[in-house]
């Protein structure tokens, strides 16, 4: 049975007409072109080409092969040239879903970053919640989800990427003597917008007004980031977000502050088990944690 080497030779001689310029084609030797393809004969039994004065002469036999093998090439070529372009982080298409707050801010100024020294990559982005994520993973709709939460129970691995906390997100007209840091404390008796109360950003503020004893006095309950800050901007309160949304939602006259003591957060790349980052993936998200350490 031929392999791939016999079937390159051949496809090279036949394309290019002699032994020698088939050899030149391939960067190979002429005496290892004529061994090659003598042995191809000798596998399939029976000639492939006739030594002419013009030169060799595809049998009918070889045109016969030569529709079916020219595909094949084809398609080794291609996979040749997707190895390269991965090797060298050419080419290739990630896909990548974040949260709703990393795709304001980090998730974009990572892209841009990335795609200026990798020219031919391709995105699909793709925003996800905590209770899809292992969906979409199962379902191959994205490959990577970078999230607050590893999934419990779930044939999941994950690369940590970095930290995020949150913050106190306000109007400066209704705080303008805010302190560095702010303890929580100081929401008391202020109309507060609370955000969504599950998942772990949700659980982390649950958990430490409860510590602290504080009860805020909530006038909007907003199912997520975006409309808490719509919300501040539009004078209606006060929030808290993670950093990465209130940095996305800065306009003049928005300011936002850490929270006494800080409340922070781990930043996971998730992925399933069996399906490891890309070398590809792996540079990019590198590129994202450096992105999110400098937000």
């Amino acid at each position: 049975m031929i392999n791939l080497r016999h079937i390159e030779i051949f496809h090279a001689v036949y394309s290019n007409g002699s032994v020698s310029a088939a050899a030149r084609a391939l960067n190979v030797s002429q005496p290892s072109v004529t061994k090659v393809l003598r042995h191809a004969e000798m596998l399939l039994g029976f000639p492939l080409f006739e030594r002419a004065k013009s030169g060799l002469v595809p049998t009918e036999d070889a045109h016969t092969l030569f529709a079916e093998v020219d595909e094949i090439q084809t398609r080794v070529y291609s996979l040749r040239q997707a190895s390269q372009n991965l090797r060298h982080g050419r080419g290739g298409t990630l896909r990548v879903s974040a949260l709703p707050s990393l795709s304001l801010s980090a998730l974009p100024e990572a892209v841009a970053r990335f795609l200026r020294d990798h020219e031919g990559v391709s995105f699909d982005l793709q925003t996800v919640h905590h209770d899809d994520m292992v969906r979409k993973l199962y379902e191959r709709e994205t490959d990577i989800v970078v999230s607050y939460e590893v999934p419990p129970a779930a044939p999941v691995s994950h690369r940590w990427l970095g930290e995020g906390e949150l913050v106190i997100l306000y109007r400066e007209a209704d705080m303008p003597d805010a302190p560095p840091r702010i303890p929580l404390e100081m929401l008391k008796d202020r109309p507060f917008i609370s955000p969504i109360q599950s998942g772990p950003i949700g659980r982390l503020l649950s958990a430490e007004l409860q510590r602290v004893g504080v009860e805020l006095g909530e006038i909007v309950s907003a199912r997520t980031f975006y409309i808490a800050s719509a919300l501040v901007k539009a004078g209606v309160g006060m929030t808290i977000v993670d950093n990465f949304t209130a940095q996305a939602a800065q306009t003049p006259g928005l300011s936002y502050r850490p929270i006494l003591p800080s409340l922070a957060f781990d930043i996971h790349a998730v992925h399933l088990q069996n399906r490891p980052p890309s070398g590809l993936a792996t540079a990019f998200l590198k590129v994202l944690s450096e992105v999110i350490e400098a937000l």
